[in-house]
């Protein structure tokens, strides 16, 4: 069991850290749902370390102060029970129980092996939101997300093929994500939500983009191991080195584009081998 609180506590605290502070002028929505995916798994790991609800498999979507808890337990006592410990989450004022009681449900053993797949998908999952969160061209999508054994799902809608497709090679690129099977439908209907970009990239400040973009380049599993040299000058970066594949640099490129304050991103310095 204590090697298990210690992964739920890597769990937790991987999450806090690939999801840094912004500066004030950035804290709008896509903050907020950074901190519901938190919380979200901080749910999920009450319910895996609590003996009564571990066996069942029980889903959480937090909106706000409000959580939403669906599945199946066998009895109206652990449905309560699955609320009550949803409450006691710091943040969580209120909770749509859906959960379902059916007495012939049958509980499952979680062994340590199992314990452990779950909370690496909680892991994967809360990385991808972040991702998806952090990215000026995927944050006001309502994008859902579920991860299993290496494979993330994603749903909802995206207002052009080009969104649905970053969406996808976001999460392709994150760690511990074998596969994505992309769900997400094209509405055509273009968001609303203020985007990052049009922002003075001055009040962002070139050493804050020029982390971030770092940040972003070793949190990629495609980037996180290449030697690329970045400088930011009035929003715009410049990016030098050598990369493998001519994919690899547009990954890179793209990458840059995406990060708050970016006016342009020039690659001329980032080679492709051979």
């Amino acid at each position: 069991m204590w090697h298990l609180r210690r992964l739920a506590l890597a769990v937790i605290g991987s999450t806090l850290m690939a999801a840094p502070s912004a500066p004030s002028l950035a804290r709008e929505g896509w903050s907020q749902r950074l901190h519901e995916a938190r919380q979200e798994g901080s749910v999920w790991t009450a319910f895996a370390f609590n003996r009564h609800l571990s066996p069942f498999s029980l889903n959480v979507d937090v909106e706000g102060s409000l959580a939403t808890l669906t599945g199946t337990v066998e009895s109206e006592v652990k449905r309560e029970l699955a609320e009550q410990v949803a409450l006691g989450i710091e943040g969580i004022e209120t909770v749509d129980n859906r959960i379902r009681v059916d007495p012939g449900v049958r509980p499952h053993l979680v062994s340590v092996a199992a314990a452990d797949e779950r909370l690496d998908d909680a892991t994967v999952k809360a990385r991808v939101k972040s991702r998806l969160l952090w990215n000026t061209r995927t944050e006001g999508l309502d994008i859902g997300v579920e991860s299993h054994a290496g494979l993330v799902t994603l749903s909802g809608e995206a207002d052009s093929a080009q969104a649905r497709e970053l969406a996808g090679r976001l999460a392709a690129s994150t760690e511990g994500v074998e596969r994505v099977d992309n769900a997400i439908r094209v509405t055509g209907e273009p968001d609303s939500a203020p985007r990052a970009q049009d922002r003075p990239a001055a009040l962002l400040g070139d050493a804050w983009i020029t982390g971030r973009v770092k940040t972003r380049f070793l949190s990629s599993s495609s980037l996180g191991a290449l030697d690329i040299s970045v400088e930011t000058e009035g929003g715009v970066v410049r990016l030098a080195g050598t990369v493998a594949t001519a994919a690899e640099k547009e990954l890179a490129v793209e990458t840059a584009r995406n990060v708050r304050g970016v006016l342009d991103v020039q690659a001329a310095s980032l080679k492709v081998a051979g």
